[in-house]
């Protein structure tokens, strides 16, 4: 595992699919493997930054995913998958939908970074909008795309860099990857846990009615 870097700087970021599908552990076509089921209670202890939820506190599904912002499996279940989700299952109020940082490299822990300072009524837009467009700024020289994304945002270029350069944020954001590689054995992006159930890899709108309707049947 890549451990993030200290401080995200105005250095150059070398960030390729290739890097990140090694990283991953996942083959090119992202296939999900369903493995074993972690404790709600556990799950759902508090983290060191708080979580950002949609969909009601009461729903009889919650999904978690942990995820990397240079993903391109995650970008991909983003940019196809999630509308679907939000539409059948959180809108509707039978899913509560959370999503958690698993940078892994420096450049995915900024734009996570950047995401927690536009604020919880931004950040699954910013989150939207960085993974829409992760092919723009996922780059060797990241910083003017990102910076261009942050300002539709209503960030100015002196709280762009406070933000990239908040070294007690990123901190606290590996702090949540280490304790989902240490205590949640995740080792790859995505990975959701629904209502408990592990799920790795990039699941289709199928394989997740599959996951969740028999929750919805009790």
């Amino acid at each position: 595992m890549r451990e993030i870097d200290v401080m995200i700087t105005r250095r150059e970021f070398a960030v390729s699919s290739a890097v990140v599908l090694t990283l991953t552990g996942l083959d090119p076509l992202g296939g999900a493997a369903k493995a074993d089921t972690i404790s709600s209670l556990e799950l759902m202890a508090k983290e060191a930054l708080p979580d950002i939820a949609l969909g009601p506190e009461n729903a009889p599904v919650t999904i978690i995913e942990y995820a990397s912002m240079t993903c391109p499996h995650c970008a991909a279940f983003e940019n196809m998958v999630f509308p679907e989700l939000k539409k059948k299952y959180i809108d509707t109020g039978k899913v509560r939908f959370i999503l958690r940082e698993f940078p892994l490299d420096g450049l995915a822990a900024a734009a996570f970074m950047l995401a927690r300072c536009a604020g919880p009524d931004k950040y699954y837009p910013m989150v939207e909008t960085l993974f829409a467009q992760q092919p723009k700024w996922a780059v060797r020289n990241p910083l003017e795309p990102l910076m261009a994304i942050a300002k539709q945002a209503g960030f100015t270029q002196q709280t762009f860099e406070a933000c990239i350069n908040d070294k007690d944020a990123l901190a606290k954001v590996q702090q949540i990857r280490d304790r989902a590689s240490n205590t949640f054995k995740v080792k790859a992006t995505p990975t959701f846990f629904i209502n408990g159930e592990r799920h790795e890899g990039g699941m289709s709108i199928e394989e997740l009615d599959k996951a969740i309707e028999p929750y919805l049947k009790t």
